[in-house]
């Protein structure tokens, strides 16, 4: 079998060449563990499109740094900021280093998130908690540390990303799947709060990015995929800008899934 190939266009160019982006000219954004991954896929296409970024991070400290060159070289602006956006403490210290350093948050990606695959019967109270922790209560956490001054200028964006795993249970764990489709319903109640105050508030749920935690798995083959590759970290940032500069989509989940969940 002859497999597609990666897609030959970067996503997140055609929307720059297209004009849609002079939304986010002069913007800051926030993306939680954003020093690898679709974290960092995100944080580089949000500054080439004209947003100041920063980025976060709880341990890989050369991973940050390594984004931080990216869009500095790029001509962007970039904050590197760590925290442990679990707890309440270090969420308020970020956010108000970035507003000292960037800005008032117009932007906030609540990217940050942990996956342990165990089996059932091994999933302790303390695996549990810290799943729900990381995934869960940090989306409520930032969210909440940025929503004031959102709110107070009538403009914001909030993308969460959860999982295929929030939607169809997936494989990693029930604590994964029920942290995955929490951000779900959080994402519904604040895009119904929040669309009369100019707030618009939207879930991505990727499957089978070609990220470390996907290819290091032991399970994940893109055979699971019915478009026979995995997704790319682009394909995913290209949606997230596309949420970012668009003002009348809010409350939706965006499935970046290759088709192996269809809606």
């Amino acid at each position: 079998m002859v497999r597609p190939g990666r897609p030959a266009t970067n996503g997140v160019a055609v929307l720059l060449q297209s004009g849609l982006m002079s939304e986010l000219a002069g913007r800051t954004a926030l993306v939680t563990g954003a020093s690898r991954g679709i974290g960092e896929g995100i944080a580089v296409a949000l500054a080439q499109a004209g947003a100041a970024v920063a980025i976060n991070y709880k341990e890989r400290v050369e991973g940050a740094r390594r984004v931080e060159e990216r869009i500095t070289t790029a001509c962007g602006r970039s904050l590197v900021v760590q925290a442990d956006v679990s707890r309440r403490e270090e969420v308020e210290r970020m956010v108000r280093a970035v507003e000292e350093g960037l800005g008032a948050v117009d932007i906030l990606v609540n990217n940050a998130g942990i996956a342990r695959p165990q089996a059932v019967a091994k999933i302790t109270e303390e695996d549990w908690d810290e799943v729900l922790a990381v995934n869960l209560k940090s989306c409520f956490l930032v969210t909440q540390a940025v929503l004031p001054a959102m709110r107070e200028r009538g403009w914001g964006r909030i993308i969460n990303i959860s999982s295929i795993a929030g939607q169809a249970g997936g494989l990693v764990g029930p604590d994964y799947a029920a942290s995955k489709a929490g951000m779900l319903g959080l994402t519904r109640y604040y895009a119904t709060l929040l669309a009369p105050e100019g707030i618009t508030v939207n879930a991505i749920a990727p499957a089978l990015i070609e990220t470390e935690m996907v290819t290091s798995s032991g399970w994940a083959t893109p055979d699971l995929v019915p478009v026979r590759r995995y997704g790319t970290v682009e394909e995913v940032a290209a949606v997230a800008v596309m949420l970012a500069a668009n003002g009348f989509i809010t409350g939706q989940t965006i499935g970046v899934n290759g088709g192996r969940l269809l809606s």
